[in-house]
């Protein structure tokens, strides 16, 4: 026991022992300089002065450009600037190639080499009772004259009441296409099926107030339109509506528009037209 004291005792004693290191002048053995130290001191000066080189170091690397010439230091940097510089390129080149496009587009506009769209996209056309593509022929007004002659007398074509529902009426027609199921109340069908080509416009037959236009499980986007005299026009089968309701339309304005699925060219479009709850043929007053 008393000889690991012993030890002990000697160990502190010769790390706190002072040594004295002398630089002399060889010719005249004079002391220049010298200095006092012990193995503590000497091993506590030498962990001070490695900590304050290390730091040294490391500011000068994080603060200084050298760390850019250090292997490994900035990979993920290099990597995000990379990325961002690639995503930059990327949408640069989209919109480059989207104003060439529009360019060439323009071009061809101007050249008259491409093609106008088939969905007009107008909401201010009207169409006027006196425009000469609706005006009757010379044919149809003598046979409106000689029909007139003929049922002057017959009281079964007599209205019930003193005005006509068609005065001043003028119907324009809906769509462009052939018709491919027509008016059959018999078996529910109150309108006429049309087949017209993909992306067209939609027009209001008649002026008047848009009573309904909303999604319907069964026939799609609808729109429904109330016209003077009691007349009620239904639109069915669209892709996109134009009006909602209580907005005022007029004759051949644009008021749906309807467009294929996938890839096909044409679809299919309904079209109603009733007179005070009663289902009437839209052949009778449309050419389609």
């Amino acid at each position: 026991m008393a000889k690991n004291k012993k030890n002990k005792h000697n160990f502190w004693k010769r790390l706190h022992f002072k040594y004295r290191l002398s630089v002399m002048n060889e010719n005249t053995l004079e002391e220049i300089w010298k200095i006092k130290a012990s193995i503590f001191s000497g091993a506590m000066l030498l962990l001070v002065f490695a900590f304050f080189l290390v730091t040294i170091t490391s500011v000068i690397i994080i603060a200084t450009p050298i760390r850019y010439y250090l292997p490994g230091y900035l990979d993920s940097e290099v990597r995000e600037k990379a990325l961002r510089s690639a995503i930059k390129t990327d949408s640069l080149e989209r919109r480059l190639r989207y104003q060439e496009a529009y360019i060439d587009n323009l071009r061809d506009v101007f050249a008259g080499v491409r093609q106008l769209d088939s969905i007009k996209i107008i909401d201010t056309i009207s169409v006027s009772e006196n425009d000469p593509s609706l005006q009757k022929s010379e044919l149809e007004r003598e046979y409106t004259k000689r029909y007139e002659e003929e049922e002057r007398y017959n009281l079964s074509v007599l209205s019930s009441t003193a005005t006509n529902p068609m005065e001043g009426l003028v119907f324009f027609k809906p769509v462009k296409g052939a018709i491919v199921n027509k008016f059959n109340p018999n078996n529910e069908n109150f309108g006429v099926t049309v087949k017209i080509a993909s992306k067209e416009t939609v027009s209001a037959s008649l002026e008047g107030v848009v009573m309904f236009a909303g999604y319907d499980l069964k026939t799609g986007y609808t729109i429904q339109i109330q016209h003077k005299n009691g007349f009620i026009s239904t639109y069915k089968n669209n892709t996109m509506l134009l009006k909602k309701t209580g907005d005022k339309v007029r004759t051949g304005e644009a008021i749906a528009v309807v467009e294929a699925n996938g890839t096909a060219k044409e679809t299919s479009f309904e079209f109603e037209l009733w007179y005070k709850g009663n289902a009437m043929n839209p052949e009778n007053y449309i050419t389609f």
